[in-house]
């Protein structure tokens, strides 16, 4: 049909999960876009934490339930050096827009996989990427990822 495009999607995965590239600028199929990307994973795992100075994110979990935590690294923020933890996926499906300079990260919760479709504004450029990591466990956002049961 005159016009249609398919692309196969390719998985990378490990024993954390997958990942997959779904849509990038630089195919032409939009008038401008960044990229469109697809992630599972598996109970109890931790992705986190990094950030990005030149583009922004749009996190959704359209299966599972994550814990999605925030840290303002923003030295011109009103909010520098605050956090804030999103429950997102099957039992709260929202999107989450996250901008340059705020690291993020995610658990999975429960006994599920989780999936992530998320969009950004700039393509990973793979020989210089937009993404620098902090440990999950990073003294200065000293978040706790374990479960609080009261």
């Amino acid at each position: 049909m005159e016009g249609v495009k398919v692309k196969k999607l390719l998985k990378h995965s490990d024993d954390r999960g997958f990942f997959a590239e779904i849509l990038r600028d630089d195919e032409e199929w939009l008038s401008h876009f960044g990229q469109l990307s697809w992630s599972t994973s598996y109970p109890g795992v931790i992705k986190a934490f990094h950030y990005h100075e030149k583009q922004d994110d749009i996190w959704f979990f359209p299966l599972g339930n994550a814990q999605v935590v925030l840290y303002d690294l923003r030295a011109f923020s009103s909010t520098k050096g605050q956090t804030n933890v999103f429950y997102m996926g099957e039992h709260n499906p929202i999107l989450l827009f996250i901008p340059r300079g705020v690291a993020h990260g995610y658990r999975v919760l429960g006994e599920n996989s989780a999936t992530i479709i998320y969009c950004t504004t700039k393509s990973y450029n793979h020989s210089s990427p937009d993404e620098k990591r902090l440990s999950w466990n990073d003294e200065q956002i000293g978040f706790n990822w374990e479960t609080v049961f009261k």
